[in-house]
């Protein structure tokens, strides 16, 4: 059984947004609270706690891993489960938090990026320029359209899209930019791919630049330099409209670089799983009645789309702490829960083993 939390966590923000400072570690009305407070270093503390306490007691082998990169693509788990080299237990057990439920999948994500291509010019002459950002409007228009027609699966839900950042270059504001980039955020469904998702993109916005590009430009205006963009650009395309998966580079903490897609599989595990009912019934509800822990998906994505969606290998979610409070100013961990969760964990580790065909 391979125990998994994430080293990295997200920014903090302001610190004056928090109650609690962000960084102090602060415990007060029973609550411990701070950024990875419950995403993800109480679990990870508590997984770490559980691998020592089950030494020599496990019916067979704990991996502890915690990698790295989880919040932008989970490259660390990428690597660790490859298929060349990489381990592969039996079971992951992934410590994000489920506030006691036992968690079987979750939507992927994935970055896309749409570029708009002009040609730059100052800000005094528009006439000699071509806006980029006057193909905005007509890619958020498509983009609304592809929101509303998105697929749903009974027990993950629907797939979503939204458009969370506009990007302009040059960024100067007396300059009419050139290029500018609208970036998608997409939670998506097991299955769908990279080129699906692209395709499907393109699909939406042609209409729209379409229309623009008939009507003269966004204001109607035949001539305009505001108008239509139909240089090639950078983007080598005839509209100056390039649709892309989002890539960064990314650095290990080893130094490593490689540049990667920001790209989260997503995953689902069957609920009637022996390994999903074994921990379930290790678990059991918080309120102590003999019943079986709730099974549901994650609303977030996890490195468990690597490990299941991706590596095809069985895994779960278990951990204390409320999903709410998730990469907000508001993050803290119960306490009790977390002793709560430290026991629970030490039922559970025993069972999937069990369950997956340990002695």
């Amino acid at each position: 059984v391979m125990l998994s939390c994430h080293l990295d966590m997200v920014a903090a923000g302001d610190p004056e947004e928090w109650e609690h400072p962000p960084f102090d570690g602060m415990i007060a009305g029973g609550y411990l609270h701070g950024r990875g407070a419950m995403d993800i270093k109480g679990p990870l503390a508590i997984q770490t706690h559980v691998a020592a306490a089950l030494k020599g007691r496990a019916a067979g082998d704990i991996i502890v891993a915690h990698p790295v990169f989880e919040e932008r693509g989970g490259w660390g788990m990428d690597h660790l489960t490859r298929p060349d080299g990489g381990l592969r237990p039996d079971v992951v057990i992934i410590g994000e938090s489920t506030h006691g439920d036992i968690a079987i999948g979750h939507r992927g994500r994935c970055e896309v990026e749409i570029v708009a291509q002009g040609l730059a010019g100052h800000a005094s002459a528009p006439d000699r320029a071509r806006n980029a950002l006057d193909l905005v409007p007509a890619i958020l228009a498509g983009v609304r359209d592809l929101a509303a027609r998105q697929q749903s699966d009974d027990v993950l839900g629907a797939a979503s899209v939204v458009a969370t950042g506009i990007d302009a270059v040059p960024a100067s504001l007396n300059v009419i930019p050139d290029r500018a980039t609208v970036t998608l955020d997409w939670r998506i469904l097991p299955g769908d791919t990279v080129e699906t998702l692209l395709a499907r993109v393109r699909e939406a916005i042609r209409p729209h630049l379409e229309r623009m590009r008939a009507g003269g430009g966004v204001h109607g205006r035949a001539g305009a330099g505001n108008g239509p963009v139909t240089n090639a650009g950078r983007t080598g395309r005839p509209d100056g409209v390039e649709v892309r998966a989002a890539t960064e580079r990314q650095t290990a903490y080893t130094g490593i670089q490689e540049d990667r897609l920001i790209l989260s599989p997503g995953f689902l595990m069957d609920p009637g799983d022996p390994i999903v009912t074994a921990a379930a019934q290790a678990i059991g509800t918080r309120n102590g009645n003999g019943s079986p822990a709730r099974v549901r998906p994650w609303t977030f994505a996890t490195d468990g789309g690597w490990t299941c969606g991706v590596r095809g290998i069985p895994t779960i979610g278990f951990a204390p702490g409320e999903e709410r409070h998730a990469h907000t100013n508001t993050e803290r961990l119960s306490l009790d829960e977390a002793r709560w969760g430290y026991g629970r964990y030490l039922e559970l580790v025993p069972a999937v083993q069990r369950a997956a065909g340990g002695p």
